[in-house]
């Protein structure tokens, strides 16, 4: 008897390097979904565990962009914890997890009788997850937090933006971007420990962590130097000539800070005379002289459109680029050739397109295997795989412990 035919897009998912692992996602918001859609995107199996009567659309549609982007490749269960059916529902589900994430505030956890240790002594191997403000522990950590009042309270918004401009904002929710990203690297070196003790990890970071981590060589400038950083605008903050100047057409970015670029640069320009300024010969003269030194090449670059710079630029290898929009990054040929707009089919918005994993991995592709859910739209389904049955599944619609979209 002939084989049964294998559906190609789950041959594939077996093929992702997270296939066999299960996740539970409790996340809200943007930091939290970030780190579960890196573990959605790479095969894991991911159940987003919501209340039954809850919209997290960060203030939108879930048919909107946002929602859409943050959590494909999911299930949803509607499922309420705050009840001892719902969260006897909800340990059955823990039981045979691997992954659970969250990032409430952290009272709330332990009021809704969740906390890693209650959830863990059901599920030694569990590992749990969470994002805060501030920290699970500390003066600050029953306080809420948000991107921006990180990036506030962490110090970007001292060292962003024009000088004499007052603080400024990144134009990106980066903090909370890139708390997700330092969770799920977490949660993937206490999945390789697990292997080896067979025991489950509580793992965690913060909005204020991950801005402090993130301000790198300004928080080491700092902490071995004592020099406290501010705004210098699209310059780089030491090294120069690195930043963004006007062209006959728009702005291009260059780097050529290194003594040999700026060799390179100063003699392709036409203006090797730069090179006897004694000001310019070293990177501390010119970054001391930023302003002259910027006004000097701002003069040479305005005489001619982009493209002629950064061919020119290129051709002897110092780093430029033209300073493009939104839509005019996703019509470049590098940016097509990554393939970073992921095709998606929606079943009311048809065809369209989410933000691709910036991760490669040779051999396999992320891709949309399941679209992001509706409310609820797995919970039967969901309930069913762990052991209930349909009069179960009944009793519980019944009583509102579930919800299905």
């Amino acid at each position: 008897m002939p084989e049964s035919p294998i559906d190609p897009k789950l041959a594939q998912e077996a093929t992702l390097p997270l296939a066999g692992i299960r996740v539970l996602d409790l996340t809200l918001a943007r930091a939290g979904p970030t780190c579960v859609r890196h573990l959605a995107d790479w095969g894991a199996e991911v159940i987003r565990v919501e209340p039954p009567s809850f919209n997290d659309g960060l203030g939108g549609s879930r048919e909107g962009y946002d929602f859409q982007n943050l959590h494909r490749n999911k299930r949803s269960i509607a499922l309420d914890l705050k009840t001892e059916e719902g969260k006897t529902a909800f340990f059955e589900l823990a039981k045979t997890a691997d992954v659970l994430v969250e990032n409430m505030r952290v009272r709330v956890k332990h009021r809704l009788g969740i906390a890693p240790d209650q959830v863990q002594a059901v599920n030694p191997r569990l590992i749990y997850a969470s994002i805060s403000g501030f920290g699970q522990t500390g003066p600050y950590s029953e306080r809420a937090g948000v991107d921006q009042i990180a990036q506030g309270m962490g110090g970007m918004m001292t060292i962003t933006g024009e000088p004499g401009r007052g603080p400024m904002r990144a134009g990106i929710p980066f903090v909370d971007l890139t708390a997700g990203n330092l969770l799920a690297l977490a949660v993937m070196m206490a999945l390789w420990e697990r292997q080896k003790t067979g025991k489950g990890r509580y793992v965690h970071t913060s909005l204020l962590e991950a801005m402090v981590f993130m301000l790198d060589l300004q928080a080491a400038r700092y902490l071995m130097d004592g020099e406290v950083p501010g705004q210098a605008g699209n310059d780089h903050p030491v090294n120069i000539p690195m930043g963004a100047f006007d062209t006959a057409d728009k702005p291009v970015n260059i780097a050529a800070s290194s003594p040999k670029m700026w060799a390179q640069f100063a003699e392709a320009v036409g203006h090797k005379e730069w090179l006897e300024v004694e000001e310019w010969k070293t990177a501390k003269g010119r970054s001391a002289d930023r302003k002259r030194l910027n006004a000097a090449i701002a003069e040479v670059f305005k005489q001619q459109p982009s493209e002629h710079w950064i061919d020119l630029l290129e051709r002897i290898g110092i780093p430029c680029g033209p300073i493009n929009k939104v839509d005019q990054v996703f019509a470049d040929p590098q940016v097509q050739h990554l393939r970073m707009a992921m095709p998606m089919q929606h079943p009311t918005r048809g065809a369209t397109h989410l933000v691709s994993s910036a991760i490669n991995i040779e051999g396999v592709e992320s891709a949309v295997r399941i679209v992001p859910p509706r409310l609820g739209e797995h919970s039967a389904e969901i309930l069913k795989e762990h052991g209930y049955s349909d009069d179960d599944v009944a009793r519980l619609r019944g009583l509102g412990v579930i919800g299905e979209g």
